[in-house]
């Protein structure tokens, strides 16, 4: 029988994914680590074992029923108990109302808001009769408020922070702590220093909110006692405009 104690994090790579993972893999747990695609993974495996720690990847398409409860009891069976699920995958896109397509707008949706659902399901179901565990959301901007070309985006992140809310208010008093954690402001990842490099030309470094910054503050949410535990908790730099 499997015993490790696992830290599950969905939507795993370069940036806030991996970082999570290494944060958990640090305190014991093994990070099993998932994505579409779960070959490239292999660089963020070998980073975890050589720190010491223990890591498996996944590959799997986080929108479909069948391969997240397979996801699960593949986890539980051949690893170990899922004490903590992250689901942190994005769908940023942008795209003028009036030139988005339905398979966009759904896509999107599918991405940023329904595998939230799947995983939050399944996560519950075997978390509930042990009464305890942590089931984190990555939100955004979009969770709060939306912006010109934002609707698909901002619609699935509006939906995923009421799923988080629904299941606080619902598993909080059989033991399973949800939080949901705004990220106001872009990650220090290649893909935004690439792509935005306006965003340290204009405003620097200090810009860019840190990945492992907020690994920690994941984390901590996991470790909080009961008798104080937090919801949502926004993040943001310092010099962000809020």
């Amino acid at each position: 029988m499997a015993h490790e104690k696992v830290a599950l994090v969905l939507g795993a790579g370069a940036g806030l994914g991996g970082a999570v993972a290494r944060r958990f893999a640090r305190e014991g747990y093994t990070a099993c680590v998932a994505r579409r695609r779960g070959d490239e993974l292999a660089g963020l495996v070998e980073a975890i074992e050589k720190a010491g720690g223990n890591a498996r990847a996944f590959g799997v398409d986080a929108r479909d029923d069948e391969q997240i409860e397979a996801l699960f009891e593949q986890i539980e069976s051949e690893v170990g108990p899922v004490e903590v699920a992250v689901h942190n995958i994005g769908a940023n896109v942008s795209f003028p109302i009036r030139e988005m397509t339905t398979r966009v707008y759904f896509k999107v949706w599918q991405m940023a808001c329904f595998s939230g659902f799947l995983m939050g399901r399944e996560a519950a179901a075997r978390m509930q009769p042990r009464g305890r565990g942590t089931i984190l959301f990555t939100g955004a901007t979009a969770s709060l408020r939306g912006r010109p070309g934002m609707a698909a985006f901002a619609g699935a992140k509006f939906a995923l922070r009421a799923l988080a809310q629904s299941m606080a208010r619902e598993l909080g008093p059989e033991g399973i702590h949800v939080g949901h954690i705004v990220i106001d402001g872009a990650i220090d990842m290649p893909w935004i220093r690439e792509n935005f490099p306006q965003i340290i030309e204009t405003r620097g470094e200090e810009a860019l909110l840190s990945p492992d910054a907020i690994a920690e503050s994941y984390w901590s949410l996991h470790a909080q006692p009961r008798s104080a535990w937090t919801h949502e908790l926004d993040l943001r730099p310092h010099v962000e405009a809020w």
